[in-house]
């Protein structure tokens, strides 16, 4: 893919205004991103294959977003799933039909067999292959082209699939264990998540995820603080974060659950630079009035919903670091939404 002086200008432009989400909150402007399919892509099972396959896959993906202009920035990513760092401790992977590789086994069996456990190479598991794919795209993409940060996850959804669902249990019955596998994953992550900064290349203070810029080196993933208490939350998961996120230089939340207790504990790290979120949950303006200013947020929004038609009457949060991400049936259809969003963000 050829990315002319038009799209690299476009380009300069957009990171310039992702910065202003955390360097200048007050006077920045929300940022758009419409989604639309594409017909005609590998299986899974080809894209696991072969790298040169999942790299097209990704570069096609790409291309609707250069023809709408919409503020998507130009990234690829190797798509291993949500359980590398599980394989890396021992979990067998299963791959599902036409899907991404998921954890099979739980390598816990007993909550004691944690300090049996020691910390997994930098290599183990699927890291090997996802550095000889990571050289392939980079041996294949133009410099205008970057690759989006593998998924880590986070310290409990990862303690989560090594243990198995017995985690849930274990913090009533034998709750040192949890601390002591929570402790060890983080551990492992704290190694881990500069060795794929450096693997990817790129700007050590920002990375890319989800289409966007963010601030820090990559997202955590806490899907499975839902089926945890607030309070449990609090109490064995929270400090992990927080030394995650100190020791990494800051990141992102990724968070798919219900709990608005919870998310008030993400606005408490203060390393934290972004949070996206389930919008069928939780109410964007309520959020923008809660979350941090340096935080920014971002959401997915139905265009014909509630929601969507709201934004695009004008009626904004006053908060202004927002990502929208959307969806349209046709890149015609894609660029009239993006420019209705944008005019309507900015009054």
């Amino acid at each position: 893919m050829l990315i002319d002086d038009y799209q690299l200008k476009r380009f300069e432009r957009i990171y310039a205004q992702y910065k202003m989400l955390y360097e200048d909150p007050d006077n920045c402007s929300p940022m758009i991103i419409v989604d639309v399919s594409v017909d005609g892509l590998p299986t899974w099972e080809e894209r696991l294959a072969d790298p040169l396959i999942m790299l097209k896959a990704e570069l096609d993906t790409l291309r609707p977003h250069l023809e709408i202009g919409d503020d998507c920035v130009p990234t690829v990513r190797v798509q291993f799933g949500t359980a590398q760092i599980p394989a890396a401790f021992g979990c067998e992977l299963a791959i599902p039909t036409n899907s991404l590789p998921a954890a099979k086994t739980h390598v816990i069996k007993s909550s004691k067999d944690v300090y049996k456990m020691k910390k997994p190479t930098l290599n183990a598991g699927w890291y090997g292959k996802l550095k000889e794919y990571t050289e392939v795209f980079l041996e294949n993409l133009s410099i205008s082209i970057h690759i989006q940060h593998p998924d880590v996850q986070s310290p409990f959804n990862n303690a989560h699939l090594i243990r198995g669902n017995d985690i849930l249990l274990d913090f009533y019955d034998d709750p040192d264990a949890v601390d002591a596998l929570l402790d060890l994953v983080t551990d492992y992550m704290v190694d881990l998540i500069p060795y794929l900064k450096q693997m990817i290349g790129g700007d050590k203070e920002w990375f890319f995820d989800w289409g966007a810029l963010w601030k820090g080196t990559a997202r955590i993933s806490n899907c499975s603080v839902h089926m945890i208490s607030p309070e449990l939350y609090k109490k064995h998961v929270l400090p992990q974060d927080i030394r995650l996120m100190r020791a990494i230089g800051g990141g992102r939340v990724h968070y798919c659950g219900t709990s608005d207790k919870v998310i008030d504990e993400f606005f408490n790290i203060d390393e934290i630079s972004g949070l996206d979120y389930d919008g069928k949950y939780h109410d964007l303006w309520d959020l923008s009035e809660r979350a941090p200013k340096r935080l920014a947020l971002l959401q997915y929004v139905d265009i014909k919903s509630p929601v969507g038609q709201r934004l695009i009457a004008g009626d904004w949060p006053k908060k202004r670091n927002i990502i929208i991400t959307t969806s349209a049936a046709s890149i015609e259809e894609g660029k009239e939404i993006f420019i209705k969003l944008k005019s309507s963000s900015n009054g």
